[in-house]
């Protein structure tokens, strides 16, 4: 789900290196019909599944020779999962769209590598209930969440006195609010460690992805915010850990490589051998750490109000950043006015305390359309 993008893209890569142990049932793509026939043409999956209906006939056109079954729309995107020849479901699709497609996939028994962080920002009760009940496994892919993972394995019901999720702090990592006042799209895409999509690299810039992170990790792991905590790791090499209740600790370690995480999600629980770069300790020399400035970054307060709060206000606060974000992508939108964004919609927008998925999706399109038009009022001032 999502190969034409950046966590796709790098699936692919780790497929190909295991062509005896993967096989690709299934491509989905939005509107990147171009790659999407591409990829097809390399890998002759059964089906491909373009969301944007207006790309069907282009995608149908130059796949007709071949046997792939072609469909389109989000409603196609859900429906596929319940093919019997799929093993394992990617999902790698951004934003709030994923929510559904990842309901529908655990609904199908369908193990799940889980890329989309904001499904379980968004609706993690429904996500992780939905799991539960249907006895089937969700993986993560996030490097942080995979780390949590990695650190886990083998401790059985030994307790978990606290997570450490690092954060790189992005490329504007110790700049002055009037400095951030400068930045540019281009700027912000600049990421000094990692190789991500463009919203992902924003949220990074803004710190709003390591809080998206830590409502993940609730979901994942079964936490509580007070056990959750965020430092600043600019090497970008511990990727997280796991402090445990007899004061030991694991932390996991490698490259800033999102190539190995995809990889161990395919693979779990076994480890095979790859051609990727390793870690060299001595060439690191400094591995340092430092209190994140959430007066400079509100985003990351702002994503841990909203973990304390529940309910709704997570779906908020990720429909309001989806919005400011794209905003400031199409230079719309000053980057120091992202938080604003959000701030002003999770004080306006209704909150629900115990949201069904019906109430999910009418805070999504209330608070997008308040998002927008906060953004409206804000250029006109300007």
């Amino acid at each position: 789900m999502g190969s034409t993008g950046s966590i796709g893209k790098q699936a692919i890569e780790v497929i190909s290196t295991f062509p005896d142990k993967f096989e690709i049932e299934v491509l989905t793509a939005y509107q990147n019909a171009a790659l999407l026939i591409e990829q097809a043409k390399r890998f002759n999956p059964n089906v491909v599944v373009i969301g944007n209906d207006g790309y069907f006939e282009k995608v149908s056109t130059a796949l007709k020779d071949t046997d792939i079954k072609v469909y389109a729309g989000s409603d196609a995107i859900e429906q596929i999962t319940s093919m019997e020849t799929i093993d394992q479901v990617l999902m790698a699709i951004v934003g709030f769209n994923g929510l559904k497609p990842t309901l529908a996939a655990l609904e199908n028994k369908k193990p799940v590598a889980l890329a989309n962080k904001e499904c379980l920002v968004i609706a993690g009760d429904l996500i992780t209930r939905t799991a539960i009940e249907n006895r089937t496994p969700i993986i993560p892919v996030d490097s942080e969440h995979s780390a949590i993972f990695q650190c886990l394995m083998g401790e059985g019901n030994n307790p978990i006195e606290k997570v450490v999720l690092t954060a790189s702090g992005g490329p504007f990592l110790g700049m002055t609010e009037q400095e951030l006042t400068k930045v540019t799209p281009s700027g912000a895409l600049n990421h000094p460690n990692w190789k991500m999509g463009d919203k992902v690299t924003v949220d990074s810039a803004t710190m709003m992805n390591k809080g998206l992170e830590a409502i993940e990790a609730k979901w994942l792991f079964g936490l509580n915010p007070s056990q959750i905590e965020v430092v600043i790791h600019p090497q970008s090499i511990i990727h997280s850990m796991v402090y445990f209740s007899d004061g030991n600790v694991k932390a996991q370690m490698s490259i800033p490589d999102m190539r190995m995480p995809i990889q161990f999600a395919f693979t779990y629980p076994d480890r095979l051998r790859n051609n990727f770069p390793r870690l060299d300790l001595l060439k690191i020399h400094n591995l340092t750490f430092e209190v994140p400035d959430v007066k400079i970054f509100r985003n990351l307060a702002f994503a841990f109000s909203a973990l304390e709060k529940g309910g709704n206000m997570p779906c908020i606060l990720n429909a309001a950043n989806e919005i400011a974000v794209e905003s400031f992508l199409n230079n719309q939108l000053d980057f120091t006015k992202i938080p604003d964004v959000v701030e002003q919609c999770m004080d306006s927008i209704p909150f629900t305390n115990n949201p069904t998925l019906e109430n999910y999706f009418e805070t999504n399109i209330s608070t997008r359309a308040k998002a927008k038009e906060i953004i409206e009022n804000n250029v006109k001032k300007q």
